[in-house]
């Protein structure tokens, strides 16, 4: 799914030039990123605090009247722990070591911190979403966030690269905010009268498995050639990269009869004048042309360059190109990129580039129309200092093969589509920073992975406890809203499927909870704006998990569907005010299943029950509801919270 902020992000076959931490420690004692001016503190247990000084200093901590000593290691990493506070502020933090000049935070307050992570929809902004009268009232001191910037890592940071920048609730400052986020804690903060702060930790467009540690995603199958492939890129980026390459020649070789004979097509001495001159506009390729752009499609240029520019060389910049690429400078390649959506920046090795002509090839792969004759001006050989020499072309094109089935398993240290990276660039350099909750709302990407998706998620949830040493951490998980084509007639639906998995997650785990949002998708649009309700919905299960008020942590739940003489039963838990339907006489999306073959049946409202008419019949084996991509529902409880999709058999 298609990042909301920039989409040019860093790729992590680029060296992870993107948000580098240093390595380098402060002779002075520094505090982590994490830590900056205006930030919240979890309040009513004990505060860690960690960060950086030079190897074997006395590092001493103050925060309010409360101070701590702590020791620097080998590595020049310390960490202190703070007697827990009540919530107050503001504050001054302070570390310092004797004679050394000390780091002074201010304005920090003691309250209730949130970290709230995802794909696309977690990081949909404020100014985005419906409802924009709320940010000229949107002022409130005592509410305050922080997003962490993009980073993809092969290897756990120690640190974020650079400060984070808390920023108090302001209308000028809150259009910036995760939507979801602020109207969960702007709904609490009305509640708990305590001050608040959140993290956004977010990517758009990415997968669970970017977001688990490599040890915890080592537990579940499948996943240990990539997180092999992963460590040796750590080890080794130009060597990993090599292999990653002798992979995928090998796949194209099986997918594509031309592949061989193409590999001269990489080639620095390959004549390409014969080839196609790329236009400056898309629908200037010639008609012919683009009816048969599905499938291969070659793309070569040369560039210039001067010793200083080699020298300074870093990464090369190609915009989005296409589905799928491999890349190739002076006939070695250099990465290759698996979305259409997604900006290639691929690292250049140190020797590769030389003084004078060089060749860059590309094999892109995908549908029509897909974006790889893009405007070349945004292409470029990105240098250390900044600058950038313009690949301006002219590039020329070859149509090959024209594939219409198949496709190149993307790297796993490829973004979106990576494995434990971004875990190791945006979550570990915060941890353990104290937490009251944590909120999830991503799945879009791992709508055809339902399967593994339910273990997936009990993992992260483990595995970010324990990150921040909080074996409890109250959890809640945004469900899948609908988004597609409406279905006309019962079938399978890969959204469905993960809604199902993401419930039974957190049915599995006693601190975890589910806002279901069913009825406030969009099924023209994977980003529904209506994010008020989402986080006034993740607000109420906070109410009950994570503060112990009385009530109940969710909406209606099919617990059963049983028979009762020739009809079904379906038995519904944490009802509040009975069922109700909306805009008719019955509910409408369930479905009796015999077998594989579903149906739609007609639903009657029964207090807290729903009753199928005739449904009972021994070859019906179970029952569905509001399973397709993009449901129309109208079954909802006196609460006005929505049915939860089920899939149920019937006993």
């Amino acid at each position: 799914m298609r990042s909301i902020r920039a989409l040019a992000g860093c790729a992590l076959s680029a060296a992870l030039v993107c948000g580098t931490t240093t390595h380098a420690q402060s002779v002075a004692p520094a505090l982590a990123n994490i830590f900056a001016d205006h930030a919240v503190l979890q309040r009513d247990r004990p505060i860690a605090i960690w960060g950086n000084a030079a190897p074997g200093t006395s590092v001493t901590v103050k925060l309010n009247d409360r101070s701590v000593t702590a020791q620097t290691g080998s590595d020049g990493k310390w960490r202190a722990t703070l007697p827990a506070l009540p919530a107050g502020g503001p504050y001054t933090l302070d570390v310092s070591s004797g004679t050394a000049p000390a780091q002074r935070l201010s304005d920090i307050m003691i309250g209730d911190v949130f970290l709230c992570g995802g794909q696309s929809n977690m990081e949909f902004q404020v100014k985005h979403a419906t409802g924009l009268e709320v940010i000229p009232s949107a002022n409130d001191a005592s509410l305050r966030f922080t997003t962490i910037p993009d980073s993809s890592k092969t290897a756990p940071a120690s640190d974020l690269a650079k400060r984070v920048d808390w920023r108090s609730v302001t209308p000028e400052a809150v259009g910036d905010a995760s939507a979801v986020c602020y109207f969960m804690a702007r709904s609490l903060r009305g509640t708990e009268k305590v001050p608040m702060g959140f993290i956004a930790s977010e990517w758009g467009g990415t997968r669970i498995e970017s977001w688990i540690s490599a040890p915890a995603l080592a537990t579940q199958p499948g996943f240990t050639e990539g997180l092999n492939a992963i460590a040796m890129f750590d080890r080794d980026p130009a060597a990993a990269t090599a292999a990653d390459g002798t992979r995928r020649e090998k796949a194209w070789e099986a997918l594509d009869p031309a592949a061989k004979t193409e590999r001269a097509f990489r080639a620095t001495d390959y004549d390409d004048r014969k080839w196609a001159t790329v236009p400056a506009q898309y629908e200037q390729v010639p008609a012919a042309d683009r009816d048969r752009l599905g499938g291969v499609v070659w793309l070569r240029t040369t560039v210039d360059l001067t010793p200083a520019q080699v020298a300074a060389a870093q990464t090369l910049r190609l915009g989005p190109i296409g589905r799928y690429d491999e890349t190739y400078v002076n006939g070695r390649f250099v990465g290759g990129g698996s979305v259409d959506w997604a900006w290639r920046n691929y690292g250049v090795p140190t020797g590769l580039l030389r003084a004078g002509r060089n060749v860059i090839a590309i094999r892109t792969f995908g549908p029509k129309q897909d974006g790889r004759f893009t405007d070349m001006s945004i292409r470029s050989i990105g240098l250390s200092d900044g600058g950038a020499v313009p690949l301006s072309g002219p590039w020329r094109y070859r149509i090959g093969t024209a594939i219409k089935d198949g496709s190149v398993a993307p790297a796993p240290w490829d973004v979106p589509n990576s494995l434990t990276t971004l875990y190791n660039g945006m979550v570990a350099p915060i941890a353990p920073y104290g937490l009251k909750l944590a909120a999830w709302y991503q799945g879009e990407s791992n709508t055809g992975q339902a399967a593994a998706y339910r273990g997936l998620m009990s993992t992260l949830m483990g595995d970010w406890r324990r990150a921040f040493a909080a074996p409890e951490l109250p959890f809640f998980v945004v469900q899948l809203t609908g988004y597609g084509k409406p279905a006309t007639a019962p079938r399978e639906s890969g959204w469905a499927a993960l809604r199902q998995s993401q419930a039974q997650a957190v049915a599995a785990d006693e601190h975890a909870g589910l806002a279901v949002t069913i009825d406030v998708g969009d099924r023209f649009d994977i980003h529904p704006a209506q994010k008020t309700v989402i986080g006034e919905r993740l607000a109420r299960l906070a109410r009950v998990v994570a503060y112990g008020q009385p009530g109940l942590r969710s909406g209606p739940e099919a617990a059963e569907a049983v028979r009762q003489g020739g009809d079904i039963v379906v038995r519904f838990r944490n009802v509040t005010g009975g069922l109700q339907r909306y805009g008719g006489a019955g509910a409408i999306g369930f479905e009796q299943c015999a077998g594989t073959n579903c149906t739609y049946v007609d639903a009657r409202v029964q207090g807290d029950t729903i009753v199928l008419p005739g449904a009972g019949r021994p070859e019906v084996t179970k029952v569905r509801y509001a399973w397709a991509d993009a449901p129309f529902v109208n079954l909802f409880d006196g609460a006005d919270l929505p049915a939860a999709p089920f899939e149920l058999p019937v006993l």
